[in-house]
């Protein structure tokens, strides 16, 4: 694990430009929640909101976990911006150190990967356990490393899916696999540009 400073890193990452991300929501969690009843949701490494806000916008009490305060800000900003504030609660946490409280009927771990300090395994037992009876663990994962990341991140080898489920030590009498392989499809980058990638994608269901 590295021993980079988590905030450190992050907030040296949002601080050096406006906005980082698309403000485009994952087409994984789309695909995921868009048949779902709304209920509440916790987003983790929500960077500047577009999942949380995604949620807000169809019914869901979100609580949107990240370590950079550049980040939470800029997402709060939207959420008051489009009326969505009393649906999205924004936290901080350096999440290898401490995880938001309740229980959830979806937690997304969307590419949750890090350069700096991160206890992935330990993070994302934690989200297995908050997630409420009935509810849903949906993790996507960089597969490989996109076609535009720093060459560094191409000799990163990123977790298969058995490692990731195997590392959360689940009861498999206590959980259903309903989706657990690498899919490859066509994406754009953060500079517009096109290219294949390959994520995993986990989704469980705790019965």
């Amino acid at each position: 694990m590295s021993t980079l400073d988590a905030q450190e890193y992050w907030e040296q990452h949002y601080g050096a430009r406006d906005r980082v991300w698309s403000g485009r929501v994952n087409t994984w969690l789309v695909e995921v929640a868009e048949p779902l009843r709304p209920g509440h949701a916790l987003d983790l490494g929500c960077g500047e909101g577009a999942d949380a806000l995604w949620l807000a916008h169809r019914g869901w009490q979100v609580v949107a976990v990240d370590v950079s305060q550049t980040a939470l800000q800029r997402a709060a900003t939207d959420a008051l911006c489009q009326g969505l504030e009393r649906r999205i609660d924004f936290q901080q946490h350096d999440l290898s150190d401490s995880f938001p409280e309740g229980t959830f009927d979806l937690v997304a771990a969307l590419y949750l990967h890090s350069p700096a300090r991160l206890d992935r395994e330990h993070v994302l037992r934690r989200a297995a356990e908050a997630v409420a009876a009935g509810g849903f663990l949906l993790i996507v994962d960089h597969g490989a490393a996109p076609p535009w990341a720093p060459k560094l991140s191409h000799e990163h080898r990123f977790p298969s899916v058995d490692e990731v489920i195997a590392s959360l030590n689940l009861d498999d009498n206590a959980w259903e696999r309903l989706q657990a392989k690498p899919v490859s499809g066509s994406a754009v980058g953060p500079e517009g540009q096109t290219g294949t990638v390959t994520d995993n994608v986990i989704l469980l269901r705790r019965r």
